[in-house]
């Protein structure tokens, strides 16, 4: 093979390796973008947050409606989806604009993607629906939640940013619960709790909360993860008032880890609830303390301040938790999210 020959053939040689890079790099990109449709679907995330630009080239450059097949296999017509779906008027919403986006486009006609549509169009809408986060090993918390942010004189009834940015740390601190005795404070609906004993494998496990219909919606979302006393006596649902709880209530929970999330919001809970985290500290033997995290969404700074200047009054220190978490679940990260790790 002569000179010329062997640079045609390196040419070629490298001509293909850059396509088949490129193919590669486009079929991880595609997986990417399918996770995140469907991450994104379960939890119900806002419809303008999901990837629609990647779809919007997809359909421009082939017009084959291969992607929005695939969109649909891994959300409406998944199975999570049948059991525990989304709320109809959402499902409505997010097939409209799949098939707008076809549309424009001028894609493939897509029968089931129309046939999905006519079976929610009717779907009545409720003031529950399912919410499913996505673990990383590619199970799902399933959670009942309240469509309002505030129901019933509580906004116990639905997850907020700090519940899923303490599932996030915990997800990347396994050791913190891994055979621990862990006690979380105003568990809400249980994302974090039902993640931890999902993937962290504590010894015990126990959420408390203090409002009966939370503690019901509670109990219902533990048993849906497949969390009973029956299945794992090892977690329990307990009712805990921070204002009336007694130090034998707490030695009997022998918590070696404490958690709460979202629970500095209200100036008028805080002291209950710093007399609480002392009585805690004061159970504890004074060679072994439980570690104690506290994970707060800042939305006002005086209400916040006035927390840390109460723990301080008690005698309590703290120190803010620094360092990246993993992003494993769809929300707000514009928030300003503070953990704070406590000590005496």
């Amino acid at each position: 093979m002569g000179k010329q020959e062997v640079n045609k053939h390196t040419l070629k040689m490298e001509h293909s390796e850059k396509d088949q890079t490129a193919e590669d790099q486009r079929r991880v990109k595609k997986t990417d973008i399918l996770r995140s449709f469907q991450v994104s679907f379960f939890a119900m995330s806002r419809l303008a947050s999901l990837p629609w630009t990647f779809l919007e080239e997809d359909l421009r450059s082939n017009k084959s409606s291969e992607l929005v097949s695939d969109i649909l296999k891994q959300t409406c017509l998944h199975s999570l989806c049948r059991k525990f779906p989304p709320s109809g008027r959402y499902r409505r919403l997010f097939l409209s604009e799949l098939i707008r986006q076809q549309e424009a486009a001028d894609g493939e006609p897509l029968d089931e993607l129309y046939d999905a549509l006519a079976e929610v169009v009717g779907a009545e809408d409720c003031t529950e629906c399912y919410k499913s986060y996505i673990l990383p090993c590619g199970d799902a918390v399933s959670l009942l939640e309240n469509v309002a942010l505030i129901s019933e004189g509580t906004t116990g009834l639905v997850t907020w940013e700090a519940a899923l940015y303490l599932a996030e740390w915990a997800l990347d601190h396994q050791q913190t619960f891994l055979g621990r005795t862990v006690l979380e404070l105003g568990s809400g609906v249980g994302l974090t709790g039902i993640t931890i004993c999902r993937s962290c494998s504590p010894n015990r496990f126990i959420f408390s909360d203090c409002h009966t219909t939370v503690l019901q919606k509670l109990r219902d979302n533990v048993q849906l993860n497949g969390l009973t006393e029956q299945l794992c006596p090892a977690v329990r649902v307990e009712q805990l008032d921070w204002t009336t709880v007694t130090e034998e209530q707490i030695k009997r929970v022998r918590a070696d880890t404490v958690i709460a999330a979202d629970v500095v919001y209200d100036p008028d809970i805080i002291e209950s609830l710093v007399k609480l985290l002392s009585k805690i500290m004061r159970c504890s033997s004074a060679e072994v303390l439980p570690e104690i995290l506290i994970c707060s969404t800042i939305r006002n700074p005086e209400t916040y301040s006035g927390f840390k200047q109460q723990l301080e009054k008690a005698g309590i220190g703290h120190r803010v938790i620094t360092g990246p978490v993993s992003h494993v679940f769809p929300y707000n990260r514009i928030s300003s999210i503070e953990m704070i790790k406590l000590y005496r």
